[in-house]
């Protein structure tokens, strides 16, 4: 057996033709997801003292559920890449509403939103990694099909 780095860009049939380095790469995304973000979500849940306050009780509920279907993702990486769409989605959206005005205004530096924007900005990655191509391929231009083959879809 030869080692080929090269091997990584080739598609694998193994993940319907995606490439092998979008499959390590959506891996690594979902393990840092789970142990980094799943780490401080689910002790944040777990040593919480007190009555909680409804929104940021929202915002840690969300994060811990996300950390944790991240998992899954570690065995199933297309299956899980909505989870993926959906952080590039809300912080993609959050840097243009938040961060860009702020920044545009000369206000974002100092602001209680510089943290979350340095953050956020790292959203490059995931976007590296989704397979662009297959998700247009299986979310947009191929839907499937209601009912069974023949029937009459209303």
């Amino acid at each position: 057996m030869t080692l080929n780095p090269a091997a990584i860009f080739h598609r694998d049939p193994n993940h319907e033709g995606v490439r092998r380095i979008n499959i390590y790469l959506l891996r690594l995304l979902y393990i840092l997801m789970f142990f980094v973000l799943g780490k401080e979500a689910w002790t944040q849940i777990l040593t919480h003292q007190g009555t909680w306050e409804p929104k940021s009780a929202v915002v840690w509920c969300v994060w811990t559920a996300f950390a944790t279907l991240a998992g899954l993702g570690i065995f199933r990486p297309l299956k899980m890449l909505p989870i993926i769409l959906l952080e590039i989605f809300y912080k993609v959206l959050w840097l243009t509403v938040v961060a860009y005005p702020l920044w545009a205004q000369g206000t974002l530096a100092g602001s209680t939103a510089e943290d979350i924007t340095s953050s956020f900005s790292w959203v490059i990655l995931p976007i590296v990694a989704v397979p662009w191509g297959y998700v247009f391929g299986n979310y947009f231009y191929k839907p499937k099909a209601l009912g069974h083959p023949g029937s009459a879809v209303v």
